[in-house]
């Protein structure tokens, strides 16, 4: 028994039963290297021990390492000294799983000679989040384990096994009983003591060059942008072709590599980004919120059955309401159909779609919403139909019901204006797919009471969306700072890049798609378009006008083939080039990099002013919006994170250039030397939402 250590030892039937207690995850703090290894000590030294059970009181098995101590100097005794102790025992030493084991905690197992799971284990690397690569022996001895294809997967796409598929890939050697661990682990244990062992490491593994070349062509795409894929890669390769201690140095090299790295930092910078979007200032935090147990959706369009879905899918009873059974009809289907595409995928159950459907009532009743905790209208963006819906609901909602506005761009304050309970109205803007997109908006209006917020907060993450506070103002956060880019992009096509210039560098800076592509996606005529007073005066105007509304269409800024494949179009290159010169503009070429300064500085510039007007708290609430919500590439860290790498002076400079006056907070952090996220809105201390 060790005294005041997250790490106790016990002997039972001969086994040394070493077990880490350091809530609430049982990371690898320097507390529990320090621990391991005096009990691996202890173990080793103490004759009535023949074998060493390595296990984990609490909800888990260790589930990586301690992401507090990231940035800091070492303590304790390093990772990498406790594994090779646990490795170079001589009794043998089993790991017995339950929960998670992840990144280091899995690395931990991997130098055991036996590891038996729970059924409901689950087993990853995930550092490739992080933009690093598993640094305490993974890349080498993983593949040994399970082969370099097998080993490949898990790491470059980060995602745990469960304990069947672990054990049918041989990185478990069995599965024992949820309630029953321990006893079947002991006894496994026994079996074996006086049986040869081969450590992981002196097991050879072997694969062909074309192998790592195949895997490298297969996921070019998806590896665009990202160091950490390709550094895991070479890893592996050293697996194969170096002897183990030379593979440790390879990956030791590869791994620092990263971690001085800027995308590895950015991955990092967001990890923790998100999970400060869930601290608020002045939000109570002395109690949970309560449980939401019935919501009511109004409009079974795309963005209700979407919405709703979210609730279905967490076990929540959903009413949804429609004017006319034709369009409710429409809804439902959809939603099933939604479903059934997810179980053709074998990614649900046919029971799990039932399950979900049974909880959907259907209804053409507002009424019905009379006794909802939650009810969330999705209509379209039209103020006099929402004010008439929220009227209508103060009659009909119960008092102390959430009424929420999914509106994307529309006044918060204004739509809540026309009820009796203003305090009571929230904005909860999903992003379209909404039951795929993971950015929630929650939009605090200027009476919107502190409780209702936390309770909105609340319950995004219980629908798994990541949820930003934002004030009121037209676009929100996402909306309003992806605005200028477009803007900047129509604006840039009169002066000499065509749009498929424009659509390159950007996918090049790491975007699935350009803002041109995008806006033939959606369709040129539902962004604004008017047929009735449509005058030629834009380009958006003229290709709408001859019909060219985008892919379904089969022609807008680009021709479209049968497979909504896109080609320059000749034809749009004449029509914005004789634009251009009526409008007066001279046209030359552009540099890649002048290019992004002109979509993005502004996209940075109106960062900062949603900084300085505390719409948004903080820069990474802004940059979590952006990824989750427009596919901001994660590796730059998001705009804000990204400008501030860039360096505020310059942009500010860039900015004057263009003649766009920089935001007085980017003026003033860039002239102090100082980053967006030093900016720290006047607030009441900050509280962690339960």
């Amino acid at each position: 028994m060790q005294i005041n250590s997250p790490v106790q030892i016990r002997i039972v039937d001969e086994i040394a039963i070493i077990t880490v207690d350091s809530p609430p995850v049982n990371a690898l703090s320097a507390a529990v290297r320090d621990g391991l290894d005096q009990a691996m000590r202890s173990a080793l030294d103490d004759p009535m021990a023949r074998g060493i059970l390595l296990t984990c009181a609490g909800r888990t098995f260790i589930a990586g390492a301690d992401i507090s101590e990231f940035g800091k100097p070492l303590t304790g005794v390093p990772l990498h000294d406790v594994l090779d102790r646990i490795e170079g025992s001589p009794k043998p030493v089993l790991a017995a799983i339950h929960g998670t084991a992840l990144g280091g905690g899995l690395e931990t197992a991997l130098v055991c000679d036996y590891r038996v799971a729970t059924p409901s284990a689950r087993l990853g690397l995930p550092e490739v989040a992080l933009g690093l690569l598993p640094g305490a022996g993974g890349t080498q001895r993983l593949p040994r384990l399970i082969g370099v294809e097998a080993a490949l997967d898990m790491m470059v796409f980060g995602k745990p096994v469960s304990a069947s598929r672990a054990q049918a890939m041989g990185l478990i050697d069995a599965i024992m009983p949820e309630d029953g661990l321990i006893d079947g682990a002991i006894a496994y244990l026994r079996e074996r003591l006086d049986a040869p062992v081969i450590k992981i490491r002196d097991r050879t593994v072997s694969a062909t060059p074309a192998l790592f070349d195949g895997f490298r062509q297969q996921n070019r795409r998806s590896f665009q942008g990202f160091r950490a894929p390709e550094n895991i890669v070479k890893a592996v390769e050293a697996a194969v072709t170096l002897p183990f201690d030379e593979g440790m140095k390879r990956e030791s090299d590869l791994f620092w590599e990263l971690m001085h790295s800027r995308e590895s930092a950015a991955q990092r910078y967001f990890f923790f980004a998100e999970r400060l979007t869930a601290k608020v200032p002045d939000m109570p935090d002395d109690r949970p919120p309560p449980p939401i147990s019935h919501v009511g959706v109004i409009g079974a369009g795309t963005m209700g059955g979407g919405i709703a879905m979210n609730f279905l899918n967490a076990g929540i009873p959903v009413t949804i309401v429609e004017q006319e059974a034709t369009a409710l009809s429409r809804g439902v289907d959809t939603i099933r159909r939604n479903y059934q595409a997810t179980v053709d995928k074998g990614r649900l159950s046919v029971d799990q779609m039932d399950a979900r459907m049974t909880l959907l009532t259907p209804t053409l009743d507002l009424a019905a919403l009379d006794d909802a905790d939650l009810v969330i209208e999705a209509v379209f963006e039209k103020m006099t139909l929402k004010q008439e819906i929220f009227a209508r609901l103060d009659q009909v909602a119960r008092p102390d019901a959430i009424l929420a506005t999914n509106t994307s761009f529309l006044d918060i304050d204004a739509i809540a204006g026309v009820t009796s309970r203003p305090e009571q109205v929230v904005g909860l803007h999903f992003f379209s797919p909404a039951n795929i997109m993971k950015l929630l908006e929650v939009v605090r209006g200027g009476q919107t009471a502190p409780d209702i917020v936390a309770r909105a907060m609340a319950i995004g993450r219980k629908i798994g969306k990541v949820a930003v506070l934002s004030r009121v103002c037209d676009g929100f956060i996402a909306n309003r700072m992806m605005t200028p880019r477009m803007t900047a992009a129509q604006a840039l096509l009169l002066e000499g890049p065509m749009p498929w210039d424009i659509d390159r560098v950007m996918m090049d800076y790491g975007f699935a798609m350009g803002p041109f592509a995008m806006l033939d996606l959606v369709g040129l005529d539902v962004i604004g378009w008017d047929a009735a007073t449509s005058r030629s005066s834009s380009i958006v105007e003229i290709l709408c006008e001859e019909g060219r509304w985008g892919q379904k269409k089969g022609a807008g800024y680009y021709e479209y083939d049968e497979r909504r494949r896109p080609t320059p179009s000749p034809h749009v290159e004449q029509v914005i080039r004789d634009f251009a010169t009526r409008a007066g503009h001279a046209q030359r070429s552009f540099t890649d990099a002048e290019i992004i300064a002109r979509l993005l500085y502004p996209v940075v510039n109106e960062g900062a002013k949603l900084l300085e007007e505390g719409i948004a708290i903080r820069a990474s609430d802004v940059d979590v919006a952006l990824i989750h919500g427009y596919g901001w590439p994660l590796f730059t860290g998001g705009p804000l994170f990204w400008a501030d790498g860039v360096g505020l002076d310059r942009i500010a400079d860039g900015l004057e250039a263009m003649g766009i006056a920089p935001a007085p907070l980017l003026r003033s952090l860039a002239a102090a030397g100082r980053s967006l996220h030093d900016h720290v809105p006047a607030a009441t201390p900050v509280a962690a939402l339960a």
